[in-house]
């Protein structure tokens, strides 16, 4: 097994986060198995940003999640173990479904030797984990999870399942190309170039990429690039968001705000206010809610 890292936070109210890498062959797909637990909060909304990566999470508190609609404030209930796909825009989750959880975090095009579902089936959703395998195997994860006894016995539960339902599905050669292309310069890989360098023509990368990531490859490179400017505000406190977007290879600050915008539904100053532990969770600051998205 993989070491466990462990961060304690004391921020209003203590909080338990525990992750680790799973050993091979999950390493190559899953990027970390983490378990969260903090003490109960009064109500409140956290925007989640898009990170480019499905998830599968378990609600152990309560067998439900909720999705809110961030201008209507429409709820949608669904149940508490879900596959959630990849992002293209903000989303917004509530304090109680913080406070005891479970999850993996997928590499990109890393779902298929998991599910057998496209991952651009699930793009901006969430579904059930028993659509993507079935009730049983979905239940038996719940009860082992909630009969762990202990925080990494949680992550043992969550790594044995994965590796149960993992088939040895090799990693489409074109698509792991891309990707590697697309981390090493998001802001100057052209899809074109890239296509012709595996032998494909564009259509048929776009496609495939979509299928195994989840969304076409200029939306991802756009998302690589608004994650790598949260990664460097992550330094201190003032944040040089002009260096910023000129480092991450934004041709002026107007486009740089108008790709936080999208992802995030907020400016970098919105961000700045409302930053918690985790880079991609921001207090949801309802009183501004319709000025923040406007």
């Amino acid at each position: 097994m993989s070491h466990d890292h462990l961060i304690h936070f004391t921020h209003g109210a203590a909080m338990l986060y525990l992750d680790r890498v799973p050993s091979p062959p999950l390493d190559r797909f899953i990027s970390s198995i983490w378990f969260c637990q903090s003490q109960p909060r009064p109500f409140a909304l956290e925007r989640v940003l898009p990170n480019g990566t499905a998830q599968l999470i378990v609600n152990l508190k309560e067998d439900r999640t909720r999705t809110y609609d961030p201008e209507s404030g429409a709820v949608t209930t669904t149940c508490g173990t879900v596959l959630s796909g990849v992002s293209t825009r903000y989303g917004i989750i509530d304090t109680a479904e913080q406070e005891c959880v479970a999850g993996v975090c997928f590499r990109p095009g890393g779902t298929a030797p998991f599910f057998a579902i496209p991952a651009c089936l699930i793009c901006d959703s969430g579904v059930p984990l028993e659509f993507a395998w079935d009730r049983g195997r979905t239940e038996r994860l719940r009860e082992q999870l909630l009969a762990a006894a202990t925080p990494a016995a949680r992550l043992d539960a969550l790594e044995a399942a994965m590796l149960d339902a993992w088939r040895d599905s090799a990693a489409d050669p074109a698509i792991a190309f891309a990707l590697r292309t697309f981390a090493e310069r998001p802001h100057a890989a052209r899809i074109e170039a890239v296509a012709g360098e595996i032998g494909l023509s564009s259509k048929r990368l776009v496609e495939r990429f979509k299928t195994a990531v989840g969304m076409p490859p200029k939306r991802y490179c756009r998302l690589l690039r608004f994650q790598r400017a949260l990664s460097s505000a992550e330094g201190g406190r003032e944040v040089d968001w002009t260096r910023i977007a000129m480092d991450c290879g934004y041709f002026d600050q107007a486009h740089f705000i108008h790709d936080f915008r999208s992802f995030a539904g907020i400016t970098p100053t919105g961000y700045d206010a409302g930053r918690t532990q985790f880079r991609n969770h921001v207090h949801f600051l309802q009183a501004g809610a319709a000025a923040e998205m406007r």
